[in-house]
């Protein structure tokens, strides 16, 4: 059974710009991600997103516009384990407002969309970004 964890692909506009929180993990390779974690025993996994994103990032459930509509689930191995990260697409209400890493963080970079996707390096999450990405653009009004 596959190891499951949520999270938020969080976006800001600043004018034109659309720009994703990628965070850099201070541990192991160093990955990027947008904040994300294990979903705990008895915890659905949309109250594991919002822990999760306050956890790593101090976002609030009250700082995010949360669209509950739009949610991609990525599924890939980690140390020969089956894992399952469903992600929900949030927008920072505020987009100036500063982010608090956790000590499971060593940085952080709001990028836009290519820059986000390779930072990350794998596929599945760049068809994600890429698809979230779109909708933002062409449909905000219909999230």
């Amino acid at each position: 059974m596959a190891k499951r964890a949520a999270g938020f692909l969080i976006f800001r506009r600043l004018r034109e710009r659309i720009e994703y929180l990628m965070l850099q993990a201070s541990y192991g390779q160093h990955h990027w991600s947008p904040p994300k974690g294990h979903v705990d025993p008895g915890e659905d996994d949309f109250k594991t997103a919002l822990r999760e994103t306050a956890e790593e990032s101090g976002y609030l459930e009250s700082d995010l516009r949360i669209f509950k509509n739009q949610t991609r689930t990525l599924e890939y191995k980690v140390k020969g384990h089956d894992k399952a990260v469903v992600y929900w697409l949030a927008e920072l209400i505020d987009p100036a407002k500063e982010a608090k890493l956790s000590d499971e963080h060593q940085d952080l970079k709001w990028l836009e969309r290519d820059p986000a996707i390779e930072i990350a390096g794998y596929e599945g999450f760049a068809v994600m970004v890429r698809y979230f990405d779109d909708k933002i653009k062409q449909s905000y009004d219909q999230l």
